[in-house]
């Protein structure tokens, strides 16, 4: 008669075979000026190499002269910013964990890893390999999925399992199942969560002080250029996601504009209205308030930070009798971790599912020795 282990009393690879790893991806931002350089060498790597041609040996000079234009944005003109992203991903990482757990108990675990700074995907993804985690649930947490942006981290999974193949193990397979969770720009949950914080918001802040065709609502998302080497930027999620937010609101609120956040690049198109473009088009309509609400993100950053406060601070010297609020993204928001876990909830159970084969992957492992 066979005995059955129990749980507790297994390999530890063979429980965690029967585990699924999470890993919440996204960008990061630096915590400490001495990194720009690090950080920018990477976003030059991962996402201005996609639609400008630079030279590899060309991203540590890039990424020096990237970094000064950060030390002076960040350290002497917005007197010494350092993002609050990191710190709220990781409230989304537990938060999203929690959830998820309550489900699924500690089969599930949630890791967080970082594409420009510490800790990094890679690092992170060595890691779960080595806690012998099966099976891996790749999910960007970003509202809009490109090749510039969720794709990332698919590339760089693929970058660790790519280091660890060896001349003797040339098929070498760290994971069972790998899955991914894509952009959720257009995911009816998120948009109608969206919707009602908005409304909320605008019922709080200016209920009788305008008419509702006086206020002026901006739903800001990422920009992207016009061209980027037949890559798809994410712009048309981009407009998905602001498409079916605006049908909530304009009915009541009719002055709803996108507002694009645009980096300024030599010979680069980026998409239009940006922010001050769309912010005085409402203006000249009769808005006597401007709301700025991000849509494109889920964790705030120097983008939805300081790129709209530039833009405030603009529109403020050139029409100072309006008013104008900078909301902040959902950030850590229990309803929004809610459904972030929801999302995941059919992948894990999915790869549960799947029939571990663990004498066949030990058995594939010793062929090659």
């Amino acid at each position: 008669m066979i005995s059955h282990q129990s749980q507790a009393t297994q390999p530890v690879e063979n429980q965690n075979s029967e585990r699924v790893a999470v890993l919440l991806a996204g960008y990061g931002e630096v915590q400490s000026y001495r990194a720009l350089s690090i950080y920018n060498q990477a976003a030059t790597k991962y996402i201005a190499s996609q639609f400008v041609p630079i030279p590899e040996w060309l991203y540590p000079l890039a990424g020096w002269f990237l970094s000064l234009q950060d030390l002076y944005n960040f350290g002497v003109k917005h007197d010494h910013f350092i993002s609050p992203e990191n710190e709220i991903f990781e409230k989304q990482r537990f938060g999203i964990e929690e959830q998820l757990q309550n489900q699924w108990g500690n089969r599930v675990e949630v890791f967080k890893g970082f594409y420009f700074c510490q800790p990094f995907v890679q690092k992170v993804v060595a890691n779960i390999i080595e806690q012998g985690f099966q099976n891996l649930l790749i999910y960007p947490m970003l509202v809009v999925d490109s090749a510039f942006t969720g794709k990332i981290a698919v590339e760089q999974v693929n970058e660790v399992i790519a280091a660890k193949v060896t001349h003797n193990e040339p098929q070498y397979f760290p994971f069972q199942e790998i899955r991914y969770i894509p952009a959720f720009a257009t995911e009816p949950a998120y948009i109608d969560l969206m919707v009602r914080r908005i409304k909320e918001t605008l019922n709080q802040l200016f209920v009788d002080r305008f008419m509702k065709s006086q206020i002026g609502i901006i739903l800001t998302v990422h920009g992207g250029p016009e061209k980027a080497q037949g890559l798809l930027t994410g712009v048309i999620d981009g407009q998905a996601l602001y498409d079916a937010v605006a049908a909530q609101l304009q009915h009541e609120y009719p002055l709803v504009s996108i507002g694009w956040v645009n980096h300024d690049t030599p010979f680069i198109n980026w998409s239009q209205p940006d922010l001050k473009q769309a912010a005085k088009s409402l203006i000249k309509a009769g808005a006597k308030t401007i709301l700025f609400k991000p849509l494109g993100w889920a964790t705030e950053n120097f983008e939805t930070i300081l790129d709209v406060e530039d833009a405030i601070q603009s529109l403020q010297r050139q029409y100072p009798t309006v008013t104008y609020t900078r909301l902040d993204c959902v950030n850590d928001d229990p309803d929004f971790l809610k459904i972030a876990a929801e999302w995941a909830n059919p992948h894990i159970e999915a790869m549960l599912s799947v029939p571990q084969h663990h004498e066949h992957l030990e058995t594939r492992r010793l062929d090659f020795d």
